[in-house]
């Protein structure tokens, strides 16, 4: 079994073309005003035979900026990108990178060994490793008789 991506209710990914719709309207009055800013970093997930790796591009943050808890499975890994409005002497034309709250979650697989969970931060990726445990392997060979 693989990681999957958590649905929650803020979910950012539409699930039909009415929700869309909607949720282009709702950001565009939330965005309108102050602080309700956020943003969904680009995550990359890998398997290999040991390990689940999870990759999240959020450059400009420092680690104490990342909140990570793992709930009855369900990995969530949260933050804050600020807005330096220190720029007042320097003629800002364009502002493409992203500021504001983030939240992405991740259901995980029965098979993996919580205690041995590493997070690292390293060149605005967070590297999250999520080690298997052997002994709750999910793979299993059934014979026929």
């Amino acid at each position: 079994m693989s990681i999957v991506r958590y649905s929650t209710a803020n979910d950012y990914t539409p699930t039909s073309f009415s929700n869309l719709i909607d949720r282009f309207f709702g950001d565009s009055v939330a965005r309108s005003g102050g602080s309700s800013y956020s943003f969904v970093p680009k995550v990359d997930i890998v398997e290999n035979d040991k390990t689940y790796e999870v990759q999240v591009a959020v450059p400009g943050l420092a680690k104490e900026d990342f909140k990570i808890d793992l709930n009855e499975n369900y990995l969530t890994i949260s933050g804050e990108r600020k807005f330096s409005k220190e720029r007042k002497e320097a003629n800002v034309h364009v502002v493409e990178t992203q500021y504001g709250n983030f939240r992405r979650s991740f259901a995980l697989p029965e098979n993996i060994d919580a205690a041995k969970i590493e997070a690292k931060y390293n060149n605005g990726i967070l590297e999250i490793s999520i080690p298997k445990d052997e002994k709750k392997a999910v793979k299993t060979t059934i014979k026929v008789n």
